[in-house]
């Protein structure tokens, strides 16, 4: 059966280290690189249920998409969640590793996965890597145009259910059909010319103040319209993928992790009866 060394050397030819951001850490959290793997479950974070699911699961190693320790920590204490995490896998004998932006960047990483399922053609990256296909975000177009509201609509259907939904900026029947879109938070490709170019950008995590200046130049100029997704849901569609990939390239047994890691529970929206507020009522 093979190691963690030799799943290691399977997850780099997959996901490259080189194609990691310089801000990131991924790799080897935790675990003995001589140890025996026979299970991988796969995860969007790292978190103490998903890490006594896959302890519960007999599994052997966690890999998940977002890094447990990507900002220094000072203590690993069981009272923290980090050290909670950490303490389940290491008694549970199940090693951690991360994939994280170099996951982003390959020809079938989440992006590219998001892209796929909303039926994008002609993709290419919004920021080209070194080598072809690779690069962060994805331009594509669909095979017609959609009224904007149509298509945040089958973004709905594709993704897993959260609280929040998805947010939209634009006109419902608005037709789009060039797509800009980045898995997980993009607001740093706002200013990219491929979305500038674009009839309609999906992202996640947009800011007020980002997405108000976007939206008003665009309102100025015809620019493009936005969708804002859940971080989780869009980037929970590349662990099937990733599974599979694996399976293949490993030889081994891997399960997905279905359990819904995105931080909000539930929205309250306002009645129809609502009133309009006013400024008078300090809106």
């Amino acid at each position: 059966m093979p190691t963690l060394r030799d799943l290691q050397a399977v997850i780099e030819s997959l996901w490259p280290v080189a194609g990691t951001e310089s801000w990131d850490s991924v790799g080897l959290v935790s675990g003995s690189p001589d140890a025996v793997v026979e299970h991988v479950h796969l995860a969007v974070d790292a978190v103490p249920d998903t890490a006594r699911e896959a302890v519960a699961l007999g599994a052997d190693l966690l890999l998940t998409h977002h890094p447990l320790l990507l900002r220094g920590v000072t203590t690993i204490a069981e009272d923290t969640y980090k050290g909670a995490v950490l303490a389940t896998l290491v008694r549970g004998g199940c090693a951690l590793v991360a994939a994280h932006t170099n996951a982003d960047v390959v020809a079938t990483g989440t992006s590219a996965v998001l892209a796929d399922r909303i039926g994008l053609r002609d993709q290419r990256p919004l920021d080209p890597g070194d080598a072809p296909d690779t690069g962060i975000g994805r331009v594509g177009v669909l095979p017609e145009a959609v009224p904007l509201g149509v298509l945040a609509r089958r973004i709905v259907d594709v993704l897993p259910p959260t609280a929040s939904g998805v947010r939209v900026s634009g006109d419902y029947d608005r037709p789009v059909r060039t797509v800009a879109l980045c898995a997980g938070a993009g607001d740093s490709l706002l200013g990219n010319a491929l979305v500038r170019d674009a009839d309609v950008y999906v992202t996640s995590d947009l800011r007020h103040h980002p997405a108000s200046e976007f939206r008003e130049q665009a309102l100025l100029t015809d620019g493009p319209a936005l969708i804002d997704t859940s971080h989780w849901a869009t980037e929970w569609l590349w662990l099937d993928v990733a599974a599979e990939q694996l399976r293949q390239a490993a030889g081994v047994r891997v399960t997905v992790s279905d359990l819904r890691t995105d931080p909000w529970d539930f929205a309250v929206l306002p009645s129809a009866a609502a009133p309009t507020p006013t400024t008078e009522q300090g809106a």
